[in-house]
């Protein structure tokens, strides 16, 4: 199979499953989704498990994760040192400097943005999901970005919300480790979440739908009212909807991202239409039969092409 791009538009995002059939032989401290051992949640946790299993039938993004051993090494390193937060080592940084190279050369880009988030060893995405718990770092585009992102990743695994966190939810004190996934960002026209039952009233044949203009941070945070769809699962027929006044958007700058006001004649139209949202629905009813429960999942539309996040 030969390398090439998802869509013959030249979006430039590199879908997981075209890039492993020409990857490189890398250290074990790297795992590119889609790898037979990135699928374990011991080795990268349940976030990045999760894509990794997905990446053989849907179009996820490619990335590689950064696992536990670099972090407990790193962990013990500020433990010696008592200073948190110092500067990663020369190993990390020859490996992230070399896959981020694989990365660029995969998806015909000089310097591809990439989102780095945290994936911990011990959520499941069921259980414990550790939603919002971990921050995100978005359109990060250098080696020596990627680097700081990395250890500030590593730094909020120790934190105190990650604390109370864990003892809300039953979970040991000490975290069992933390892998860090780097991935190709996508710079989404829509995103969304959808919920494979209806998370208000707990219907399991319904599906609902939350979807923004631009990048998915305005949603999640809640700094918008988003467009909500309820959807049949047998028929696919919208049941409801709800078209929210979506008045702010979070789109790239430099170096991060930052929120815009909407143009007002945008902020009252639908952003899925008939065909986008019949796409999106029975992605979440195959990731729920897939995993066996209720899912929730983040998504982005990029040139028409649909992406799932997270």
């Amino acid at each position: 199979m030969s390398t090439q791009l998802v869509s013959g538009r030249g979006c430039g995002i590199l879908s997981v499953d075209l890039f492993n059939a020409v990857r490189v032989e890398v250290n074990m401290t790297i795992l590119w989704l889609g790898d037979e051992d990135c699928h374990q949640v011991s080795r990268v946790g349940g976030k990045a498990a999760n894509l990794s299993q997905l990446a053989a039938s849907f179009r996820v993004p490619t990335g590689f994760c950064v696992t536990p051993e670099l972090y407990k090494e790193w962990f013990a390193g500020t433990q010696d040192a008592g200073s948190p937060g110092r500067s990663v080592d020369a190993d990390l940084s020859n490996i992230v400097s070399q896959e981020y190279r694989v990365m660029a050369e995969r998806c015909g880009l000089s310097e591809p943005a990439v989102a780095v988030r945290s994936s911990a060893l011990d959520e499941d995405g069921h259980n414990s999901s550790f939603a919002g718990q971990y921050d995100t770092y978005l359109n990060i585009k250098s080696p020596e970005a990627i680097e700081e992102a990395i250890v500030k990743c590593w730094d909020s695994a120790g934190g105190e919300r990650m604390a109370s966190y864990r003892e809300e939810h039953g979970l040991s004190a000490d975290s069992l480790g933390v892998s860090v996934l780097v991935q190709q960002l996508v710079p989404a026209d829509v995103s969304g979440v959808v919920f494979s039952a209806n998370p208000i009233t707990g219907a399991r044949d319904e599906v609902m739908i939350n979807s923004t203009w631009g990048l998915g941070e305005s949603l999640v945070s809640g700094m918008v009212t988003p467009d909500t769809l309820v959807v049949q699962k047998s028929d696919f027929r919208v049941e409801d909807s709800y078209i929210g006044e979506k008045a702010q958007m979070t789109v790239l700058a430099e170096g991060g991202t930052t929120e815009v006001e909407v143009p007002r004649a945008q902020r009252e139209s639908q952003t899925l239409d008939g065909e986008k949202t019949q796409e999106v629905a029975p992605l979440s009813m195959d990731l729920e039969q897939h995993m066996g429960w209720p899912v929730d999942l983040e998504f982005a539309v990029h040139d028409n092409n649909l992406f799932p996040l997270q």
